[in-house]
């Protein structure tokens, strides 16, 4: 069975998304410097399973099933950043002390721990407008995820 334009523009956008949000998350890490905390890496576990599911649907049947599958982890790694971003904004408090060493070790275990930065889930690590990449995460997943499960459901009221 052929897929519709919607769906192959929900398929698409399920891969694209997580896709480029972990690049950028990346990006950020390794280009900026900006360590994910515990949280931020709660944030990407969904988007690693969202990629891994719209690529089961560009090759296996039931192909919208995959695409949804991959639409529904998005939005979870949303509403995970949702979560982040209000324990940024102090709206809630989080659910661990969520504080990660970052960096690489230098060999002697001692310098390690002493020059090694301290990455917390409670103190955004860059902002713009006012809202962190938590936020930001929330914004794009959200929209990104009800997308790709719009799309699909526009196919199902044809």
């Amino acid at each position: 069975m052929s897929l519709t334009p919607n769906a192959r523009l929900a398929r698409t956008l399920a891969l694209a998304v997580p896709a480029l949000l972990l690049g950028g998350a990346y990006i950020s890490e390794y280009g900026f410097g900006l360590y994910p905390c515990e949280m931020c890496w709660w944030q990407r576990w969904p988007h690693f399973a969202a990629v891994g599911l719209a690529l089961v649907a560009f090759v296996a049947p039931p192909q919208r099933a995959w695409t949804a599958l991959a639409g529904l982890a998005i939005l979870v790694s949303g509403a995970i950043g949702l979560f982040h971003a209000g324990v940024e904004y102090g709206w809630w408090p989080g659910i661990t002390s969520c504080a990660v060493v970052a960096g690489t070790g230098t060999g002697n275990a001692l310098d390690t721990i002493m020059n090694t930065p301290l990455v917390r889930c409670d103190a955004p690590a860059w902002t713009l407008f006012g809202i962190s990449l938590a936020g930001y995460n929330f914004l794009v997943s959200t929209a990104g995820g009800l997308a790709v499960l719009g799309l699909l459901a526009k196919d199902r009221r044809a």
